[in-house]
């Protein structure tokens, strides 16, 4: 070989090698991500999955959609509404193992609080209700369902199908739609989902937690799938230790799950008039006919007056502020705040809201363990860092960012 080639050829190696190393480190960076990245002024298109019910169930399910249309980072694509047959019922006696029973029925999904929302901010996001029953094995379609509780399903893989750009997928309830969706057209999913945001879960295999209960065999779908997959554990594995006198797996604290629980509501009276409204009628239990026409007014329905007094427990913030690209700072003045990632100041302190690299093993049971990584991995973890503080903070920083919205 002349000097010349061989010049040339260790030239071309030491090219092909820098080639790979930042390929290599790029998909690292992608997936090992620890604040996830967004450009400013761009919009990540979501999917939602709540299992949202009117009259509620849970009415922080109702407080927690209205971060999905009021954060300018998003561009909500779609609302799956997640519905167990049992609990339309007026009594939910035995709804199953990792359930609890509920006597405050009859309900139905919440069609209703998204015409609200819809209607509030002037939009025309297509929602649609998926299936009412759990998945028979982890390779169910769920074709053989009633053509009305199809629509979930179809509505996700059309939202898909005619985006441009990858989707972001919340799932805060069973993920039985999403994975019937998945089984469908898992191409599809492998090309057009950037990642799925699963709130469900105990940080430890020792607790099956409420939304997990709700379709265990959708989960282990999921988790046993090579999709991008976030995990953010509602139930802490901590039974018997941290949890400011907590014994209860889902109302405990530790630094993977998401918990945090606020005092009192009474922010609420200072936001946006019609989203006063929207929540009074939810939390309320309002059920009248002229729905629509009862966010316009305040003389047009009455609820008690204390009805924001009680405490709230909150899941579902870590997702929001991971989607949206925001931080959870600490400003020099020592308020806290989630900031909008180009407002953040060199002078901020950055807390802890990461997704870190992990592998997954689940059971059929739906429990699962994970172990942390520095390897590729399509599963990453939530982790909060400082419990006591990360609650501090969103009790401050949630409040502030609800006031803010102007629909």
């Amino acid at each position: 070989m002349c000097k010349n080639c061989q010049i040339t050829n260790n030239i071309r190696g030491m090219i092909g090698y820098t080639l790979k190393l930042f390929l290599t480190c790029g998909f690292l960076f992608f997936y090992n991500n620890s604040y996830p990245q967004s450009k400013v002024g761009y919009k990540n298109p979501v999917i939602v999955v709540t299992d949202l019910y009117h009259p509620y169930q849970d009415p922080g399910d109702n407080f927690d959609l209205i971060t999905a249309y009021a954060l300018p980072e998003i561009d909500l694509k779609a609302i799956i509404l997640d519905c167990t047959e049992v609990f339309r019922k007026p009594l939910a006696s035995d709804p199953g193992k990792g359930l609890f029973p509920d006597s405050n029925g009859p309900r139905d999904p919440g069609f209703i609080p998204v015409l609200q929302l819809n209607y509030i901010f002037g939009r025309n996001v297509p929602v649609a209700v998926g299936p009412f029953s759990n998945m028979k094995n982890i390779q169910d379609k769920m074709l053989d369902i009633p053509a009305f509780q199809q629509q979930g399903v179809e509505l996700i893989l059309k939202t898909l199908k005619e985006s441009s750009e990858p989707v972001q997928i919340a799932i805060m309830g069973s993920a039985r739609s999403i994975a019937a969706a998945y089984n469908r057209d898992p191409v599809l999913f492998r090309k057009k989902v950037k990642q799925i945001h699963l709130s469900a879960g105990t940080s430890a295999p020792v607790y099956l937690e409420w939304n997990v209960a709700l379709d265990t065999t959708a989960v282990v779908c999921l988790l046993r799938s090579e999709l991008p997959i976030a995990i953010y554990p509602c139930a802490a594995a901590n039974k018997d230790s941290v949890g400011y006198g907590s014994k209860n797996y889902p109302f405990s604290y530790d630094i993977h799950n998401t918990y945090y629980k606020l005092t009192n509501l009474s922010f609420i009276e200072k936001m946006d008039p019609k989203l006063q409204r929207y929540l009074k009628y939810a939390y309320g239990r309002v059920c009248r006919t002229d729905f629509l026409r009862c966010m316009d007014s305040d003389s047009i329905f009455t609820v008690k007056k204390d009805i924001f007094s009680t405490e709230s427990y909150v899941w579902e913030t870590a997702i929001w502020i991971n989607i949206s690209g925001r931080r959870l700072v600490k400003t020099d003045e020592g308020d806290y705040r989630i900031k909008s990632f180009g407002k953040v100041l060199k002078s901020d302190l950055i807390l802890p809201n990461n997704l870190t690299n992990c592998t997954i093993k689940v059971e059929t049971s739906g429990l699962f363990s994970f172990s942390e990584t520095k390897n590729v991995s399509n599963f990453s973890i939530f982790y909060r860092g400082d419990i006591k503080e990360n609650e501090k903070a969103l009790r401050s920083a949630l409040p502030f960012l609800y006031q803010s919205f102007k629909p």
